[in-house]
């Protein structure tokens, strides 16, 4: 019995040692992958799989709710934000015409600009003053009246793209002039280029007086203020200084009546003693030269503008 029971026994555990082994050392032939390894490998790879699908999906679908969202009400703000207030120096304005309001030195003025390309305008105006006023030069009374019409265009430059400019131009009508009405009552003396005279009681002295200059006047003006800024801004303040030269002025004094000695004696026409009338023309001359320097007509002008 013992011999048979241990007989028995070790036939047991030879046998349950022959079925580990085999479990142990019967691997997976080459290039051959353990069920429970595909299982393990197939698992995380089909979950990326799915992750990979989910994922793009979802950011579609987030898409479509943002662009909605922006199409529903956040569509003014993103048109807003793609639309700065501001622009860059130099950048093209998107306003088509700027108009102005001016005083200068030539009249009250109005303008108006339009864009040519980033830093360069083209800009006209036109301009209107009158003034009256009673002077006596050489004793003889005018009624005067100043009267300023003129019309400009000018080549706005910004060579940095923002407020200074330089602007050569032209008064393409030139208007400005002085108009008088001249007298000399009778019995009083007078004077003409240097020469006295005295107004004949009978047929006193009078006549018109008139100061103009060429219609067309070259200008160059700089300054600060642009009427189409390129930030954006539609409202704008300007300043110039500059001028025009309008050459000498033209002067006409025509005189009638009689004149005399100053004794009151020897009277005689003005319009036909040529002594006289050569004074005439010598006193056209000093007034001329009196305002020689005006040839080149300073301008100064304050101005605000819009543009849309």
């Amino acid at each position: 019995m013992t011999v048979k029971a241990a007989f028995g026994v070790a036939m047991v555990a030879l046998f349950l040692n022959i079925g580990w082994s085999r479990d142990c050392f019967a691997g997976p032939s080459p290039g051959e992958t353990p069920k429970d390894e595909k299982a393990a490998l197939a698992g995380p790879m089909r979950i990326e799989s799915a992750g990979a699908g989910v994922v793009p999906q979802l950011t579609d679908q987030a898409d479509v709710q943002v662009d909605a969202a922006e199409s529903d009400g956040g569509g003014n703000a993103r048109m807003e934000a793609a639309e700065p207030t501001e622009r860059r120096p130099g950048q093209h304005s998107s306003s088509k015409v700027g108009i102005g309001l001016k005083i200068s030195t030539l009249g009250a003025g109005l303008e108006a600009a339009v864009p040519l390309a980033a830093k360069a305008n083209l800009r006209g105006g036109i301009n209107i003053f009158q003034y009256n006023r009673a002077i006596t030069n050489g004793g003889i009374h005018y009624d005067g009246q100043l009267r300023f019409r003129s019309a400009e265009a000018h080549l706005d430059w910004l060579p940095f793209a923002g407020l200074f400019h330089v602007s050569p131009g032209v008064l393409f009508y030139n208007g400005n002039q002085v108009t008088a009405n001249a007298s000399v009552p009778g019995g009083q003396t007078f004077t003409l280029s240097g020469t006295a005279y005295e107004s004949d009681p009978t047929t006193p002295v009078m006549g018109t007086g008139k100061l103009d200059f060429v219609k067309v006047a070259p200008t160059v003006m700089v300054g600060f203020g642009n009427l189409i800024p390129r930030s954006g801004r539609h409202y704008s303040f300007l300043f110039e200084v500059g001028g025009a030269y309008q050459g000498l002025a033209r002067v006409a004094l025509n005189l009638t009546g009689n004149v005399c000695d100053t004794s009151g004696l020897n009277c005689r026409s003005v319009a036909t003693d040529p002594t006289v009338q050569s004074n005439v023309l010598a006193q056209q001359q000093k007034i001329r030269n009196d305002i020689e320097p005006y040839r080149f007509f300073p301008v100064i002008s304050l101005g605000v503008g819009f543009n849309f």
